[in-house]
């Protein structure tokens, strides 16, 4: 498929202070039936693991800069890979992948409900080549880094965001079709919350 969609650049002058994101954050796990933007996307993913201008930098602290994380988007309109480069999502496939995934972690029914999973997949040797064996502990802190930036980033958008981390391995790689040297770690589920 390879259809490569541009985001708009990220807002990095948002209405909501820091301070009151942080202060609101809540797990939310009932979602309404209503899609997000393209530009509410591109901001979730540019908080998991947005880059400067120059390259250098991303949102979130990685050890040595060896950047391990890979950000999977899962929504009504199909699979997408985040390219933190180019600010872009990379159209993998046109199919609804949310009930799939959702049997993947273990039947949690509020992950095919809600308009948008971030699938965290690691590439491991990235930073354990560098930094041996710690460096496993390294990329699971990273990983917790970058879903706390969607966290509070979901806040700031008036949206509800719940981690998950019970899920088979093997099946979420399964469903999104992932590379044997990417495995997956973390989930950010996002969507309008239920008053």
């Amino acid at each position: 498929m390879d259809t490569i969609i541009t985001l708009d650049k990220p807002n990095q002058d948002g209405s909501m202070l820091l301070e009151k994101a942080i202060a609101a954050r809540r797990s939310r796990r009932e979602f309404l039936p209503k899609a997000l933007t393209l530009e509410q996307i591109g901001q979730l993913a540019w908080a998991a693991q947005g880059q400067d201008a120059g390259g250098r930098y991303r949102t979130v602290p990685s050890a040595g800069a060896t950047y391990p994380l890979e950000v999977f988007v899962v929504t009504t309109d199909g699979l997408f890979h985040y390219l933190c480069a180019k600010h872009a999502l990379e159209k993998l496939t046109d199919q609804d992948l949310r009930a799939a995934l959702a049997s993947a972690a273990w039947g949690q029914g509020f992950v095919e409900a809600a308009p948008l999973t971030l699938v965290f997949a690691a590439q491991f040797g990235r930073t354990t080549t560098r930094y041996g064996q710690r460096g496993v502990r390294y990329v699971y802190m990273e990983a917790g880094h970058a879903a706390q930036n969607v966290h509070l980033q979901a806040e700031a958008l008036g949206l509800g965001s719940v981690a998950v981390g019970a899920f088979d391995d093997g099946s979420v790689s399964k469903v999104l079709s992932l590379p044997d040297y990417l495995e997956p770690i973390y989930m950010v589920v996002v969507g309008y919350c239920r008053k």
